[in-house]
C-alpha cells in the first residue's frame, strides 16, 4: 500500500516548502492549505465559531502566511514549523475576532443597530455606492484576464467556487485563494483611484 503523500512527506526540508511557495508553486499551496484547514476548523467550531467563520478566518491565516514568507518575514527552525505557524496565525484570528466588540454584541443590540445602519445608509449612501461602483467597475479592466474571469463567474453568473475549480481543472482551495487574491488587487486599485 502506498504511503499517503503528505507535506512533510512530500517536502522533507521546511526550506524547500518555503521556495515552493515563494515561487507560487500551485502543489505546495494547495498541500499547504489543505493539510491544515481541518484543525483550524475544529477549532474554531469549538470556540463558538461556523464553518464560515472558519473558512473566512483560515483564509485571512493563509494569506497572511504567504505573504510573510514572500517577504522573507518567515524563518522554518522545525520540519512542521510552517503548519504551526499558520495555525498559530488563525488561532490568533479567531482569538481577536472572539475578542472583539462586533462578537460580544448582544442579539437586540445587532438588531437595532443592523437597522440604524441600514436607515443611515439607505439615505445618506446611495450616491456614494453609485460612485463606489463606478471606480469598481472602472477598475475591473485593469486585474488582468484570469481575475476578470474568476470574478466574473462568481459574482455575475454565480457558480460555486467547486463549479470554477472543475472549469479550471483545479483544487476548490486553490480556485477560493485565486478568488481572493483578485478581489484584493481589485479593493487595493479601489482605494489608490480615490
Amino acid at each position: 500500500m502506498p504511503k499517503k503523500d503528505t507535506l512533510t512527506e512530500k517536502y522533507l526540508q521546511q526550506e524547500e516548502l518555503v521556495k515552493a511557495i515563494k515561487s507560487n508553486d500551485e502543489n505546495a499551496l494547495d498541500l499547504l492549505y489543505q493539510e491544515n484547514y481541518y484543525k483550524t476548523e475544529k477549532y474554531i467550531i469549538e470556540n463558538s465559531g461556523s464553518m464560515e467563520q472558519a473558512k473566512d478566518i483560515y483564509q485571512e491565516a493563509f494569506i497572511a502566511v504567504w505573504e510573510n514568507v514572500q517577504n522573507n518575514k518567515f524563518v522554518p527552525k522545525n520540519k512542521t514549523a510552517l503548519n504551526g505557524y499558520l495555525y498559530t496565525i488563525a488561532k490568533n484570528k479567531w482569538l481577536d475576532f472572539l475578542k472583539s466588540s462586533r462578537f460580544k454584541k448582544t442579539n437586540g443590540l445587532e438588531a437595532v443597530e443592523h437597522k440604524i445602519e441600514t436607515e443611515i445608509e439607505t439615505d445618506s449612501h446611495e450616491d456614494s455606492m453609485t460612485e463606489n461602483l463606478a471606480k469598481v467597475m472602472a477598475n475591473f479592466n485593469e486585474i488582468g484576464e484570469g481575475c476578470k474571469k474568476i470574478l466574473a463567474v462568481f459574482y455575475y453568473e454565480e457558480k460555486s467556487l467547486r463549479e470554477i475549480a472543475f472549469e479550471l481543472n483545479i483544487t476548490e482551495a486553490s480556485a477560493r485563494n485565486k478568488k481572493y487574491r483578485c478581489i484584493e488587487k481589485l479593493r487595493a486599485l479601489v482605494l489608490t483611484s480615490n
